[in-house]
């Protein structure tokens, strides 16, 4: 059996990215081999212009449709119908993503609101999975998936990206934090009080 014919009907398969391992074990070839070979696919098809790319995401490769003709496949495939996560979810997803593990009650705090109903949203799409509890509060805690990181195109969480160029000057946070607080300044005058004549 040819190798590169071989591992595009194995790929055209997969519902998920797949190790070259496990590839490896499946075609009971080298890894090195398989390696090689799906290096020289991705580069072939990126030289031909494929309407579709081979990528290395979330530790394992697969076939993605390549950026340009995103906009045909998904008037295709959702026809009208959009299922974008909420704002509400993006954040919490954020939150997971950056703190991971992290408790319900953690991404509450850091949000503001409560998330447990989000949190449920996430669960349910397979972006965010139980991973253990915290020692002292006994506490689900909660991390990102590998379908996160295919998602977002990602090979690793290292590769997200720095929050510092997004995060507002703390000058300007501590500006806004103060606004409208009121003065305990025992000497100054009490807005409150009036005097009638």
């Amino acid at each position: 059996m040819e190798l590169r014919p071989a591992l595009e009907a194995v790929l055209m398969v997969v519902d998920e990215p797949v190790t070259e391992d496990h590839l490896a074990k499946v075609l009971q070839r080298p890894r090195r081999a398989i390696g090689d070979a799906l290096r020289e696919l991705s580069d072939e098809y990126a030289r031909r212009g494929s309407g579709f790319e081979l990528r290395l995401v979330a530790g394992g490769w697969r076939y993605y449709t390549r950026p340009e003709y995103a906009a045909a496949v998904e008037t295709f495939v959702l026809d009208g119908q959009q299922a974008r996560l909420t704002q509400a979810a993006l954040e919490t997803l954020a939150v997971v993503a950056y703190r991971q593990p992290v408790s319900r009650s953690r991404v509450s705090a850091v949000r503001g609101v409560n998330c447990d109903g989000v949190m449920r949203t996430l669960l349910q799409r397979g972006l965010v999975e139980e991973s253990g509890t915290e020692p002292e509060t006994g506490a689900i805690l909660y991390r990102t998936t590998n379908y996160f990181l295919e998602r977002m195109g990602l090979r690793g969480l290292d590769e997200l990206p720095e929050l510092a160029p997004f995060l507002p000057e703390a000058d300007a946070v501590e500006a806004d934090s103060l606004e409208g607080v009121p003065s305990f300044d025992p000497d100054a005058p009490d807005p409150i009080s009036t005097t009638e004549t």
